[in-house]
This record gives C-alpha cells, structure tokens and sequence, in this order.
C-alpha cells in the first residue's frame, strides 16, 4: 500500500491537502473521493480497505478542516473541484465521489453545479450515512426552548424536551410545536445575523444548545435499531449544554452561508433532484444522527433512474467496532460499481 500526500491549489488559490491511498504495483481505473465540509478525512476509515481491493481512494481535507467557525460552502466546492480535477490528471478512468456524513449533501452540491467552469464532472455518486444538509441537520437539533441567545440556561419549560412533563415519549402536537419553533429559531437567527453583517460587518457569535433532537431520547420517533444519546454518548443534556457542539461557533457570513434555512445553498435533496448520474445510497440503521426518514427523504431526492438505496442493519454512524459491517458497505460499493462499468483495476 502507497499514500502519496498531495498539495494541491483550488481556482481561488487557496491551498487544499489530500491523501492517496493506492495498492502497490496496482493499475487502478476507478478513483473514490472522501471529503467532509470540516472534518479530516485524511485517515477515513474506508481509504486503505477500498485501496487493498485495487481501486484509488482519496481522502481531501477543505481549507475549513478543524474550522467549522468560518466555513464558506461556495469555497468548500473549489476544494472538491480541485481533488476531482486532480484525479482526471492523474488519468483514472472513473471518478466516483463518496459523500460521507456532511460529506452527502457536498458532494451532492457539487455534482448539481457541476457544469459550471472549473469544475470536472463525476461519474457516480455514494452518499453513506449522510445527513439532509448542514441547515436540516442544525435545525433538527436546535434547542428551541432558548428564550435568551446571550443566556445558556434560559428556558422555555413548554418546549423543554428534558422537562418530564413534556416526555419522552413526546406527544405528537408537542413535537409539532417543537420542530416549528426549531425552524422559527434558525429563522431568527438568520434574520439577526443579516441585520448585524449589513451594519457591523462580519463578527463571531455562539450559538447555545444544538444538540436537543427529540429523536435522541425517544426512540419511537423515526424508529430505528440505535440506541439512546447522541454520537457523544448517552447524555443527550450534557451534550446540549456542553460548551462545544455543532455549529456552537460561527461568523455572520458563515452562519448564512452553512446554517441558515433560506439562506444555505448546503441543502442535499435539491442538489440530488439536479443529479442523474448512478447513486448509490447506503444508511446504518443505528446511526444515531441520521434516521430512516433522512435517508429515505435523500433516495427519493434523487433524480437518477439509476439508485439504489441500501440499509447495513444494526450500523452506526462510521461502523466503529463494527468491521463486518465494514466490510459489507466495501462489498457493496465494489459489486455496485462493477455492474456499472466502473471496476477497481484496469
């Protein structure tokens, strides 16, 4: 196995990194790109198993990697735009792009606005346990019982999930409640943070408790084979009210650029309505941030004749501890490729 670190530069000039993962003496036709708005993914765990069966496997990091706080989605696109354009140069034959977590809607993103300057098609789409966009996936787990955006500890106890009267299980007119003054508070941000950049300019801001789906604690809403908490663990309070979380740090501009329900162009399913190359969607059904109905929501998005949607059951969210299941999603990939033409190695 060789990995050969790219330096590479996207249309703006900005610098992005990678990782080759490549079978030595191995003459791969199909290249696999692994990339997330923010996270490393630089050492993803699929990388050297898809690359010891014969295809290139590259893990791209954006130039927002560690620094969700800034994040430009229209930036992240000229990053992916570069590890695609990279890999055509390489000359493999077929570039497949595997949108992996927030990585979904990205690569979705990409593909939809593909044929824009600058940025090299791909020839087939997997999207893994991916989430609806980083404006859903935010909104989903807003607190909506924040009554004060300065204060940690407000509370409105009637949208209080962690108040007993109110459950679990949930009622269903209080989970209506609750997700439309989810929704109202992403708004109100997202009004706040227009008016601010338009008479202050750019600044930091926190955004308290995003952690808070009813979907964490009760788990008759979108059931599925997960258990209770969040990927930090069983606490679904501590982790609300921790001092770090998702989307817990932000700019003006990029609030409105990632986060904001009618501002964020980050939203997967009308980016997979534009799409018609091959999909392949694949969903752990004990992941515990992404339900049935997402993946469900992001397959019939689609707007390719050809897609299949695949449940690895008892899967979580990365398959930790979990390498047969690993295996299975790597069997997977590789038949599904196959039957399209696409196969590891020339």
């Amino acid at each position: 196995m060789t990995r050969e670190l790219l330096a590479l530069t996207a249309a703006d000039g900005a610098g992005v990194d990678g990782a080759l993962y490549v079978r030595s003496g191995a003459r791969a036709a199909t290249a696999l790109i692994f990339m997330h708005p923010t996270v490393s993914f630089l050492h993803h765990y699929a990388l050297i198993p898809l690359a010891e069966r014969g295809y290139a496997a590259l893990g791209l990091n954006s130039r927002f990697a560690g620094n969700e706080t800034q994040l430009l989605i229209d930036k992240v696109v000229l990053d992916l735009a570069a590890g695609v354009a990279e890999l055509r140069e390489q000359g493999f034959e077929h570039v497949v792009l595997v949108g992996n977590s927030g990585g979904g809607a990205l690569a979705a993103f990409y593909q939809a606005h593909a044929e824009e300057p600058d940025r090299p098609l791909a020839d087939a789409l997997i999207i893994l346990n991916a989430h609806r966009g980083r404006p859903q996936v935010l909104t989903a787990w807003l607190d909506p019982s924040v009554t004060d955006e300065s204060d940690p500890l407000s509370v409105n106890p009637s949208l209080d999930m962690f108040d007993r009267r109110n459950g679990p299980p949930y009622r269903p007119d209080f989970v209506e409640r609750y997700r439309a003054a989810q929704e109202k508070r992403n708004r109100r941000l997202t009004a706040w943070a227009r008016e601010r950049l338009e008479s202050t300019g750019d600044q930091a801001f926190v955004v308290h408790r995003t952690a808070a789906d009813l979907r964490f604690l009760d788990l008759t809403l979108d059931p599925s084979d997960r258990v209770v908490g969040t990927y930090w663990g069983p606490d679904v309070r501590a982790a609300n009210y921790a001092a770090v979380g998702l989307g817990r740090f932000s700019t003006l501009r990029s609030w409105l650029s990632q986060w904001g329900l009618d501002t964020s162009p980050a939203a997967a399913e009308p980016s997979l309505a534009r799409c018609h190359l091959p999909m392949l969607f694949i969903q752990g059904t004990a992941d515990q941030g992404i339900f049935p109905s997402d993946a469900q929501a992001l397959f019939e998005a689609g707007g390719a004749e050809d897609k299949r949607l695949n449940w690895i059951l008892g899967g979580t969210h990365y398959f930790l501890g979990q390498p047969d299941l690993q295996r299975e999603v790597y069997d997977l990939m590789e038949s599904w490729l196959t039957a399209r033409h696409m196969p590891a190695a020339s």
